[in-house]
């Protein structure tokens, strides 16, 4: 083992830690990378070990609002790539930038132990194929993505069927033959959806609130490209793109879709247009939300009844970093309150990286933060007065970058931010970093 004590561990080759390596990479920080997978990817890695990949995933967004600036995706790749091409883009990006180097492969980190105050060093502790290793770090970046640990809600009473977890599906073969429920219609629950309708004998899709639906394409271009250059007030923002939805998805209450009990843009809207035109087809019947079960029929809380053979629950995932105790990362509620959802307030040596959603925000967005707090740590290093700012800033106390937004009191909103807001913010800092070393 070479001496670690002035290197960083990074935990995760997804596309957070990717981005990350690279930047600790150009500002000169030296790091330890490490993934329990065998290559890079994270969960658009389908064969990793803790992807919640499944055959017919692509991304929502289109392929231009969410590459990284300086790593545009192939011009043959689809507007809205599949996990395939997405696997070989983070493949390119790792060599492109020579990150493979930096990265011990089939390591699972297992414990994370400041051995004192900010600054006194880390004990990290992994396992590989040859056992058991601890070695003391200067600092941890924590990268191991927000979508690995399922969250699997109680249910009243016992299924006779299948029960299985999102996280658990991989091809619509499972579906075959089968009388399925998905419950939950986020945009993985929706994409699954269809692909039951296709393979199974019909498909319910039970919901306990209503959505927004977009359309992946607006006048041909991809929904997400659409936006102007000028920054609108929400409330303008939302007559003008409400209207818009209108215009080509029309009413989903016409289908028996729940009405939203919040405002556009205060939770994550669906993308997809197929569960709405299948719906409007009579190919799949919308539910209200579970009361119980009882052998294979499910009690739903209108008095209504079916029975089903595969029931998957689609209900997202939870914040989990189970190789650190929660208290270290300043847990309040649903997650850890960071200052610009990255940066501890008192500690200096540790920092949790891709814990972050936006609308929009991209990876090029994540990649902002991951140079924020890279150029930090170096500025630290060499004194300069912007990461003095930074640091005495947040260590004043802060809250989250909504931008005012009165976003949805759920675990999985716990997170979320403004994308203006949270680019300005962050950009803010990154200029202010870079122009000390000018």
């Amino acid at each position: 083992m070479s001496d670690t004590r002035d290197k960083y561990a990074l935990v995760g080759a997804g596309p957070m830690g990717l981005a990350a390596a690279k930047v600790l990479s150009e500002q000169g920080i030296a790091f330890q990378g490490f993934e329990l997978h065998a290559d890079v990817g994270g969960l658009w890695d389908i064969e990793g070990p803790r992807s919640t990949m499944y055959d017919s995933a692509h991304l929502i967004s289109s392929k231009r609002m969410t590459e990284f600036a300086d790593f545009p995706m192939r011009d043959e790749v689809a507007e809205y790539p599949s996990h395939r091409d997405l696997k070989r883009y983070f493949q390119d990006f790792a060599r492109h930038f020579d990150l493979y180097r930096h990265y011990r492969f089939n390591a699972e980190v297992l414990r994370c132990t400041p051995l004192g105050a900010s600054g006194d060093g880390w004990e990290i502790t992994w396992r590989d194929p040859e056992g058991e290793h601890t070695e003391v770090f200067a600092g941890l970046l924590i990268a191991n993505g927000t979508l690995s640990t399922p969250n699997m809600p109680a249910f009243k009473g016992d299924f006779a069927g299948e029960l299985i977890h999102s996280s658990a599906y991989r091809s619509p073969s499972q579906f075959d033959g089968k009388r399925v429920l998905v419950i939950g219609a986020g945009n993985s629950g929706c994409d699954i959806a269809v692909d039951a309708i296709h393979h199974g004998i019909s498909c319910d899709l039970s919901m306990r609130r209503g959505y927004y639906f977009v359309p992946k394409y607006v006048f041909g271009r991809p929904a997400d490209t659409m936006g102007g250059a000028i920054k609108l007030p929400m409330p303008i923002k939302r007559v003008i793109d409400g209207t818009i939805l209108k215009w080509f998805v029309g009413d989903p209450q016409k289908y028996g879709f729940p009405k939203p009990d919040y405002k556009l843009y205060e939770s994550h809207p669906v993308v997809n247009s197929l569960v709405l035109y299948h719906a409007g087809h009579g190919d799949i019947r919308i539910r209200p939300d579970v009361d119980r079960f009882e052998g294979h029929t499910v009690h739903f809380k209108d008095g209504t009844q079916a029975d089903y053979d595969l029931i998957l629950a689609a209900t997202g995932y939870k914040l989990d970093y189970p190789f650190i105790d929660n208290a270290l990362l300043n847990w309040q509620g649903d997650a850890p309150h960071l200052y610009l959802n990255a940066m501890h307030p008192e500690r200096d040596d540790l920092f949790v990286l891709g814990m972050v959603e936006a609308s929009g925000l991209g990876w090029q967005g994540r990649h902002e933060q991951a140079e924020m707090v890279g150029r930090y740590i170096r500025g630290l290093r060499e004194g300069s007065d912007a990461a003095k700012r930074l640091q005495a800033e947040k260590a004043a106390g802060f809250t989250r970058a909504t931008g005012g937004m009165h976003y949805l009191k759920l675990a999985r909103m716990a997170y979320y931010v403004d994308k203006a807001t949270y680019r300005k913010a962050v950009g803010k800092w990154i200029s202010a970093l870079r122009g000390a070393r000018a």
